[in-house]
């Protein structure tokens, strides 16, 4: 497809990404900081209203099924939803049925922790900020095992940019993957945006899943 997403019966058509912030100069850094904390601010107003989570949910995991990134993979990261996440549990059992390794994150400290689960219910347990995180003792994976990443966002851009929650760990994960392996990001509708403010280390996705579309940027 083209870089042109259709939103709310709209063309848009991102802009140009924002120039890398230099590092001699902080207040481009800072500049590029506000936009973010502002945008994401709108966006997790905008999906706290959301009331179609459910029906969301069931879209999107549909639409991962069919994607040929994820068709036959072995190793997969997937991700534990928490409040207003679009869940993909029913994908992540899907795969498991299939006989894929299906692992999930936890938070140590600025990284993520990788770990191996068989059962969304017996091997998962609250953990950091109340997301579920695989249980201790963990089965951990290392992140060059990995064949296919499906992350969430708080935004993305019709060119793959994606906005998180202003931690960093999974764009800490991200630059540690093996060259070539697909990040497939998911999110609703509402919050695939014209543009994401871009910072020089943050790590674009390939593919964009919404209950209603599949963006390849």
């Amino acid at each position: 497809m083209t870089l042109s997403a259709t939103l709310g019966g709209r063309n848009i058509t991102p802009s140009t990404p924002q120039t890398p912030p230099n590092p001699d100069n902080p207040g481009a850094e800072n500049a590029v900081g506000a936009a973010k904390t502002a945008l994401r601010r709108r966006l997790l107003a905008t999906r706290a209203a959301a009331t179609t989570t459910g029906v969301a949910a069931a879209a999107v995991s549909a639409r991962l099924a069919t994607l040929p990134e994820l068709a036959a993979v072995h190793v997969v990261l997937g991700y534990a939803a928490t409040g207003h996440e679009v869940s993909i549990d029913a994908l992540l059992r899907q795969l498991l049925a299939e006989g894929a390794t299906v692992c999930l994150p936890w938070v140590e400290g600025r990284r993520l922790g990788l770990a191996t689960v068989s059962d969304l219910d017996a091997d998962l347990a609250p953990g950091w900020r109340g997301v579920r995180e695989p249980r201790v003792p963990r089965d951990a994976l290392r992140p060059h095992r990995l064949d296919a990443v499906i992350a969430p966002g708080v935004g993305f851009d019709g060119l793959g940019h994606r906005l998180g929650y202003g931690g960093g760990h999974f764009d800490r994960l991200l630059r540690t993957l093996r060259p070539g392996v697909p990040v497939i990001g998911v999110a609703l509708d509402e919050q695939v945006v014209t543009a994401v403010p871009v910072a020089d280390h943050d790590r674009p996705v390939n593919v964009i899943v919404t209950p209603t579309r599949t963006l390849r940027p």
